[in-house]
């Protein structure tokens, strides 16, 4: 994580959860992240199975230019990605994982800027299935932001973290790398977003890891054990 609402809202999510795998919704304190507030966001789950905004912090919208309440999570990112931005949610409700991401965002006249984006899973109703804490900062802000809206994003690099297991939060900062043709994951995934995984696995060789290859992810076995 490079950005501090990153860190402020991971670090709040994991003191608020105790021994829990994700905290829940109903006993997050806005102003218990004060200062991370204006870029936190809470998604929920559409009748798509899709995420929306159900809430979204002010610097947010100086980024999109527009209203993004309702709106959906998954269509800010280009077509090419969303077969992986769902495998990250996917990790973040069901594995219980914290997902970051960075991706470029680029406006309609060609302009370009480089953001940080967490993903936490949130307890809801006796589910981590539902609702997603998360947090957008822009790495270095440009002179545009704000009056440019971003229409446009592709993820540049993702990072997996359990944060039950330290040795693999540590195994974690060995491997993850920002990508640009690829798409990395570091539990243990590496992504070329438009093929399917309905292939048969072939053996590869991954940051020095045996791993098996279904099409666009590589798999290398041990997960959160």
């Amino acid at each position: 994580m490079q950005k501090q609402p990153s860190k402020t809202l991971y670090n709040y999510w994991n003191d608020l959860r105790g021994s829990r795998s994700a905290p829940d919704r109903r006993n997050i304190d806005p102003t218990k992240i004060r200062n991370a507030l204006s870029n936190t966001f809470i998604l929920e789950v559409n009748e798509k199975e899709d995420f929306n905004f159900r809430l979204v912090g002010s610097h947010i919208y100086s980024i999109y230019c527009k209203e993004l309440k309702g709106r959906s999570f998954n269509n800010l990112w280009h077509k090419k990605d969303h077969d992986a931005i769902g495998t990250l949610i996917r990790a973040v409700t069901e594995d219980h994982a914290v997902a970051v991401c960075t991706f470029q965002g680029t406006t309609l006249t060609g302009a370009q800027a480089s953001f940080e984006i967490i993903l936490l899973p949130l307890h809801h109703n006796g589910n981590t299935n539902s609702r997603i804490l998360g947090a957008i900062s822009v790495v270095e802000e440009p002179f545009w932001l704000g009056t440019q809206p971003v229409m446009e994003q592709r993820i540049t690099g993702l990072r997996l973290i359990w944060p039950d297991d330290p040795s693999m939060f540590n195994e974690d900062k060995n491997i993850s790398t920002p990508v640009e043709s690829d798409i990395v994951w570091n539990n243990h995934f590496s992504a070329q977003p438009e093929q399917s995984l309905k292939e048969i696995p072939i053996p590869v060789n991954v940051y020095g890891n045996n791993a098996r290859r279904y099409s666009h992810l590589s798999v290398i076995d041990g997960g959160k054990s």
